[in-house]
């Protein structure tokens, strides 16, 4: 009688363990979802602030004389920039919208500074969306360059081509562009300068005898996938290219 007793009174309290064992799973697995999308709220939001304060220091810095310091000014923007687009968890939620303004800056304080205009021309016209912005900022800082100056100079005529050609469809000012890369790129003795030289020449051409010319355009994202700068471009490149009709073969070496 006892045992039954004690069986009848165990059978509930097994019951009772078991549907609160469900319920504080539950409960574990709502507070664990609730607090990975607060996490990701934060996140989100922490971006989001970032975002203003960097925009508010770079709106300001375009306005504060920089007493003599231009190239340091230009080297912090620039290095900031490239912290800014490295950051990929940002960049997926806030984009790349602040390109155009560290473009500005850099170019500005010094022109002359030829590495940081394909890291910011990219981000500006493939990333921002903003070719015009890029465009005319490299015309600005081309005002300072010369192939006497720097031989590498020409490249910032390629990156404007690129841009004019693929991004604006401005072929004949891309045509004029492709025709100074040629030009400045020829004065140089190595073979990839002279390799160039004939490359961009001869996109000139096609652009001359057919505006809308697809190999002009292959050729233009044939040169934006050896100077991409990460493997978003790469792929943007490549894709590209396919849908022109060209392909892409790469060997093991």
């Amino acid at each position: 009688m006892l045992k039954g007793q004690i069986k009848k009174a165990i059978l509930p309290l097994g019951l009772s363990s078991l549907c609160l064992s469900i319920i504080i799973y539950f409960q574990t697995s709502e507070i664990t979802t609730l607090t990975t999308t607060q996490n990701s709220v934060d996140k989100n939001i922490s971006y989001q602030l970032e975002e203003e304060r960097q925009l508010a220091s770079l709106k300001l810095l375009q306005k504060l004389p920089s007493f003599g310091f231009e190239n340091i000014v230009a080297n912090w923007s620039y290095l900031s920039f490239l912290q800014y687009f490295g950051d990929k968890p940002a960049r997926l939620e806030t984009g790349y919208k602040l390109s155009p303004f560290f473009f500005n800056i850099s170019v500005k304080k010094d022109p002359r500074f030829i590495d940081q205009y394909l890291f910011l021309s990219t981000s500006t016209s493939l990333y921002s969306g903003h070719p015009r912005k890029a465009v005319a900022l490299m015309e600005s800082g081309l005002s300072a360059l010369s192939p006497q100056y720097d031989p590498n100079a020409y490249l910032v005529w390629l990156y404007k081509a690129t841009d004019e050609l693929l991004f604006l469809g401005e072929n004949q000012q891309a045509r004029r562009s492709y025709l100074k890369v040629s030009d400045w790129a020829k004065h140089n003795n190595d073979e990839d300068s002279k390799r160039l030289s004939r490359l961009t020449a001869n996109t000139a051409n096609f652009l001359k005898k057919k505006p809308d010319s697809k190999i002009a355009r292959i050729n233009a994202w044939v040169l934006v996938l050896v100077n991409a700068v990460d493997e978003d471009a790469r792929h943007r490149a490549i894709q590209n290219i396919n849908a022109l009709g060209g392909k892409i073969y790469f060997d093991d070496n």
